[in-house]
């Protein structure tokens, strides 16, 4: 009796110690997108936000447009909250690491910062959203050592600002920067590891049109994040492209984007921060035939 005591008493132990070292994943995983015009919010509210809502959509990054009413922002936002759907600050461009690019940075914090003390709650943005690509700035070749160190300061300063206001702070990065090397005041080692260890979360721009081929690409990011406790979001794309077709579901449609998603869901499940997918962006996918 006493061994079966014994028994039932080691297995609840072992089991206890398993669910604390291995916390259970959530049973939904995120459906985001990028929404570039901002503009079109002023007379289509609801039409964006039926879309969003019929896709299943959980978290918009929306460009921010200092020329577009803050009103037109927080009517949107308040939807998106009542529909369970949160909606993040997006900006950035190449230049923004140039010799004087954070000033622009500097803008769309300070932007953001008085937003949110202008607006209630519902109408709050839950974090910010930073989409720079270094590599697209006329020094990215010729004097990258400057560029991605201007970069990092970027992402450092962003960070910053968003733990004063309470909220994230994403970026958007290449599945490549896994490949690039840094070594300066931030420190050593591989830049997306960086970038990861700086923000609340990273969206990896895995532009590939197969679950073959968009699984080997994301796994080094996902390691990671498992290591920091951080969630990764893979980014594929839906919009017209010069650059291959292979790079967009454009040409393959809605239906097979679905279909390899899902292949992509059963590859990488395994990893606690794999935390759903993000959609190229909103007004291409609304053209994305069926």
């Amino acid at each position: 009796m006493k061994k079966v005591i014994c028994s039932a008493l080691l297995c609840l132990i072992v089991g206890m110690v398993c669910s604390m070292a291995m916390p259970v994943k959530a049973s939904t995983i995120e459906k985001a997108t990028w929404l570039w015009n901002p503009w079109s919010l002023i007379d289509g509210t609801t039409e964006t936000l039926d879309f969003l809502s019929e896709k299943q959509v959980t978290k918009v990054y929306v460009q921010i447009d200092r020329d577009v009413s803050a009103d037109v922002y927080r009517s949107f936002i308040k939807g998106a909250t009542a529909r369970g759907i949160d909606v993040y600050a997006l900006d950035g461009a190449p230049d923004w690491a140039a010799p004087k690019g954070y000033l622009q940075l500097r803008q769309l914090l300070g932007w953001v910062e008085q937003y949110q003390q202008a607006s209630a709650n519902e109408s709050d943005f839950k974090g910010i959203h930073l989409d720079v690509e270094p590599y697209l700035y006329s020094g990215w070749n010729s004097k990258r050592v400057t560029v991605v160190k201007a970069y990092q300061s970027l992402i450092k300063e962003a960070s910053v600002k968003a733990v004063q206001l309470n909220i994230r702070m994403e970026a958007d990065v290449p599945f490549w920067f896994d490949e690039i090397k840094f070594k300066n005041t931030y420190g050593s080692g591989l830049l997306s590891d960086w970038v990861q260890q700086h923000t609340d979360g990273i969206t990896i721009m895995a532009y590939r049109d197969s679950a073959a081929a968009i699984t080997p690409i994301v796994l080094h990011e996902l390691a990671v994040g498992d290591q920091l406790g951080k969630p990764v979001v893979i980014g594929v794309e839906t919009g017209q492209t010069s650059e291959g077709e292979y790079l967009t579901f454009i040409q393959e449609g809605e239906a097979v984007m679905n279909s390899e998603l899902e292949k992509v869901v059963q590859q990488v499940k395994s990893f606690q921060s794999f935390n759903g997918f993000a959609i190229h962006h909103t007004e291409s996918w609304k053209a994305l035939k069926p």
